[in-house]
């Protein structure tokens, strides 16, 4: 599966589950993919492992352990026993998959993009002239 074609799935599975239902503007996708980093940085601050599954009632089950550093976490799985992948690296996917879905939205060619502005950045100067952050 390319770039594009994820994007396009993660778009799709957006619309699925509601969040096209209303139109939605560029300030939101931002805030939206602004919590996600939050959610990252409290994962953090919290001492979780960086990828974990929350597969309390059913470890065995889980989609996810061979990717999780601690399946069976205490912050526990839903009702159903089902698992969910947690921790910075999975909150920094979920800011991921919101960018890929709004550019898939928009119908940008993400790969012809992110190849060209990595290119671009080859080119630049060290910390871009020397900028702190």
């Amino acid at each position: 599966m390319t770039v594009n074609e994820f994007a396009q799935d993660v778009h799709k599975n957006a619309v699925a589950h509601g969040w096209y239902d209303a139109p939605i503007t560029f300030p939101e996708v931002a805030v939206m993919i602004h919590a996600e980093i939050s959610e990252a940085v409290e994962e953090w601050r919290s001492g979780n492992p960086v990828i974990y599954g929350t597969c309390a009632l059913s470890p065995e089950n889980c989609k996810f352990s061979k990717i999780c550093d601690n399946v069976g976490h205490p912050s526990g799985a839903d009702t159903a026993g089902n698992c969910k992948p947690e921790g910075v690296a999975v909150e920094l996917c979920d800011a991921v998959m919101r960018i890929m879905d709004f550019l898939a939205f928009m119908g940008v060619d993400i790969e012809a993009v992110l190849m060209a502005k990595h290119e671009y950045n080859k080119g630049r100067e060290y910390r871009h002239g020397g900028k702190r952050a």
